[in-house]
């Protein structure tokens, strides 16, 4: 967890600093707003901002959106400083923590922005396989192609791989190549020089070197388009990187990671990946298992995200009856473990009594989250009647914008999620969801889902 704090508050701050560092924080402190850029495009980046409240939070959030940093805000102040933390709210921070600090708070907070979900929680043998594989060469600079459904834990494995490598110790960065305009990924890569295209106002160091004797994850590297696949390779092959606008390479030293939900070989045969580049990431293939084919970590997984969820929601985590352990079990899960957390996190707010029932079980919409618990055959014979029902006489599009629609209400709100289980790139989802909402069409935010639902 890398903190930034910015500003002093008579000194304040940096008792927070103090306590930070207690639970595990890695703390840089600048004065002030330009001092705060400044560490930010220097490459020593952070994963949470504490800014005080006096300072102009307002032109800070527009200056990182302008040069495209993206990086929470929490905003400290004194408590008589209710106006001010109002003000900040409204322009963009997160949260405001009253000073002095608070332990507790200072923890919470850094737990909240932590929440990679990061935990490695298996027991299935088929996980098992997969963990000791990982284990077994961390330790080496190999490349390592992660692969694997949507929502199978490839991030969480590969934090896993970071954590059991020599390069524990250093930066672990992930970018999410589907979730970046394709103009602006390179950039984001790489970095670049002061006035290398519009709105380039200083230096701005990359990925590639923000992970420089670390560990770098180039999540969905599928999506990256064929162009800067030449770029890359050339990165990975020789150890050195071009900012855009750069006239002289940069050397870096990291160790390269990538998920990919879709068959790369494949792609490869298509044209839209490079074989080259797919031989030089692919030294060590390690292949996680869909959820369904691992059972035995269904229960596993949902017990640790009951208890987690009851805690930030702030009840008691209750056990599940054994028709809920049934309807666990039984369901197909095409969501994986992602859809199995949201799930859960639905099924702490909707139990009642003194366990959770099948009937907190349950899709965005309301719908049970399997018809019965009868076998899979049973259960497929239902669904094709409901498709057969719900699809005659209505167009393809009216179809299709409704799978979208429901996907994303399942998601809650996550387009980068939704479009992974889709199967989809989050820039054609992007596109569709403006579509609709052209149209008139209701469209849920982030942790959001449509009226009625």
């Amino acid at each position: 967890m890398r903190l930034l704090i910015v500003g002093t508050l008579g000194g304040q701050l940096t008792k927070a600093s103090q306590i930070a560092m207690q639970r595990g924080a890695q703390v840089t402190q600048a004065v002030d707003v330009e001092g705060a850029l400044k560490v930010l495009r220097s490459g020593r980046g952070a994963d949470l901002l504490m800014v005080d409240v006096g300072l102009d939070i307002a032109y800070l959030l527009a200056k990182l959106q302008e040069e495209r940093v993206h990086v929470p805000i929490v905003a400290c102040g004194v408590e008589t400083d209710a106006q001010a933390a109002v003000s900040a709210i409204r322009a963009g921070a997160k949260e405001y923590i009253p000073l002095p600090p608070d332990a507790e708070m200072i923890a919470a907070v850094l737990a909240a922005v932590a929440q990679d979900r990061g935990d490695l929680i298996y027991r299935d043998d088929a996980m098992a396989s997969v963990v000791k594989l990982a284990e077994q060469i961390a330790p080496s600079d190999a490349s390592v192609l992660i692969t694997g459904e949507s929502g199978t834990g490839k991030e969480v494995i590969a934090r896993h791989v970071h954590k059991c490598s020599n390069r524990k110790d250093k930066p672990f960065i992930s970018i999410n190549c589907a979730a970046i305009p394709e103009h602006l990924l390179e950039s984001e890569l790489f970095g670049h020089e002061k006035g290398a295209f519009t709105g380039a106002v200083a230096r701005r160091i990359g990925k590639f070197e923000e992970a420089d004797g670390g560990t770098l994850l180039l999540d969905e590297i599928s999506e990256m388009d064929v162009r800067l696949q030449a770029k890359l390779l050339r990165a990975i092959q020789e150890r050195v990187i071009d900012r855009v606008g750069g006239t002289r390479p940069v050397p870096v030293n990291i160790r390269i990671l990538a998920t990919s939900n879709r068959d790369l070989a494949e792609s490869v045969r298509q044209g839209s990946f490079r074989e080259d580049l797919l031989f030089r990431l692919n030294v060590v293939n390690l292949k996680l298992p869909p959820l369904r084919e691992r059972p035995a970590d269904i229960l596993e997984l949902a017990h640790f995200f009951i208890k987690h969820y009851a805690e930030v929601n702030g009840v008691q985590p209750l056990p599940f009856s054994l028709e809920a352990r049934q309807a666990l079990t039984i369901n197909q899960w095409p969501g994986n473990v992602r859809e199995l957390e949201n799930t859960m996190h639905r099924a702490v707010l909707l139990a009642h009594g003194v366990e959770i029932g099948v009937d907190a079980i349950r899709m965005p919409d309301g719908s049970p989250i399997v018809a019965s618990a009868a076998g899979p055959a049973s259960i497929a014979a239902q669904a094709a009647e409901a498709v057969s029902r719900s699809f005659v006489g209505r167009t393809v599009a009216d179809v299709e914008r409704d799978l979208i629609l429901d996907t994303l209400d399942h998601c809650l709100g996550n387009r980068t999620h939704a479009a992974k289980i889709l199967g989809i790139s989050i820039r054609t989802l992007r596109n569709k969801l403006n579509q609709y909402t052209d149209e008139g069409t209701q469209v849920p935010g982030p942790g959001e889902v449509r009226a009625g639902y």
